[in-house]
């Protein structure tokens, strides 16, 4: 494993955090009308305590991740001594927060869940402009960041984002207090949201940096046949070019990953492994041009399968809508797609037809998607 210092804080991470959105989840209980899955614990304990016996240190979880149940499962999975091998991180949900006394409360419920009497990364996330300006600073949220972090519950204070470039440098600009941020970054969004401006603008500013959504929510990992041929002559996979890319620079202090599976933990370890600043040439940059410029050429919806958007007031299974659509860019045909619309998708909730337009989940969205017109274009699609 390699490691970097993350930024003002001087803390050694590995190159590889684990994100604990995405763990292994059991089959689906037909007798579920919501068609929700559950954490398969045995499983996640084993691939996170896996990921920290070589050499990954950084541990990254949410209140809301898998209906609230990440935290308990990081948790479960940080005993018989795992707890002290690791920076363990969690995020504070500002959307719960509807006055100054949530913030005591939520944060005693996350160290009660993840079985720890204190935090070495806590975020405010997923921070907006709207929700900074109309959540965080009337109920002093930051205010009590630094509380917390003052009495010891709380080592470390930064915020994870999701909004454009100026939002970032207000809240960045807000207080010389912040120890680091999670941005959103990807050969694709390289000028989008914070992007690599904001990347740069944090780390002159001595924050840390860790990366989010560096393989965005798997869609550079299962690429196109197109887009397969362009790095197969380099026997490289899609996953290490797009992680590459990450770790290539200087300012990133870790990158995560929401690892699934035990091969996925393998693969990304072997990665981590190989990586550095400066290993991108200029003949890499040209390689990573064309796959960006081909997957930019696709009809594609930007979902990360993230499910912030969920559930759906009128029970639409928006990500897996958005799955099936975007399959028709990865190979598969339209009759193929169509069975999976027809037949799949309502295993989880209604097919895209069902969407009425109500606009709820379109704040909750944080690669700001217009999902009830992109819902309509997969019900076109598809019939």
């Amino acid at each position: 494993m390699k490691y970097r210092k993350i930024g003002k804080t001087g803390v050694d991470v590995s190159a590889l955090g684990f994100g604990m959105m995405r763990l292994p989840t059991l089959p689906l209980d037909p007798g579920n009308p919501k068609g929700k899955t559950g954490i398969d614990e045995p499983q996640a304990i084993k691939i996170v305590r896996h990921a920290i016996d070589n050499g990954v240190n950084y541990v990254d979880t949410a209140y809301g991740y898998h209906d609230g149940m990440s935290e308990v499962v990081a948790g479960r999975a940080l005993q018989d001594g795992y707890r002290e091998k690791v920076n363990l991180a969690t995020k504070f949900p500002c959307w719960n927060c509807k006055k100054q006394e949530d913030f005591d409360r939520i944060l005693n419920e996350q160290l009660d869940k993840l079985q720890t009497d204190h935090l070495d990364f806590y975020l405010l996330h997923s921070l907006s402009r709207k929700s900074w300006r109309d959540i965080c600073l009337p109920n002093k949220v930051f205010d009590q960041l630094v509380a917390a972090r003052e009495s010891g519950k709380v080592r470390h204070i930064g915020f994870s984002f999701h909004d454009d470039l100026r939002a970032f440098k207000e809240i960045v600009d807000y207080s010389a207090e912040w120890e680091f941020c999670q941005i959103q970054l990807n050969y694709l969004d390289a000028d989008y949201q914070a992007g690599l401006a904001g990347m740069k603008y944090a780390a002159a500013r001595g924050l840390g940096v860790i990366v989010m959504e560096p393989l965005r929510g798997g869609a550079l990992a299962d690429v196109s046949p197109e887009v397969a041929k362009i790095f197969e002559p380099t026997g490289k996979t899609p996953v290490e070019w797009a992680l590459d890319y990450i770790w290539n620079k200087p300012e990133v202090s870790l990158l995560l990953s929401g690892m699934g599976s035990m091969q996925m933990v393998r693969d990304n370890l072997l990665y981590a492994g190989r990586s550095s600043v400066g290993m991108i040439t200029q003949k890499d940059t040209e390689i990573i041009a064309k796959a960006q410029q081909a997957i930019q050429g696709q009809n594609t919806i930007p979902c990360t399968s993230c499910s912030y958007c969920m559930p759906c007031p009128h029970g639409v299974a928006i990500p897996y809508n958005f799955q099936t659509f975007n399959n028709l860019s990865k190979g598969k045909t339209e009759e193929e797609c169509k069975t999976q619309y027809e037949e799949w998708v309502p295993m989880f909730g209604k097919n895209a037809a069902g969407c009425v337009s109500c606009g709820v989940c379109v704040p909750k969205c944080p690669q700001h998607i217009a999902i009830p017109e992109r819902l309509k274009e997969v019900a076109a699609k598809f019939g």
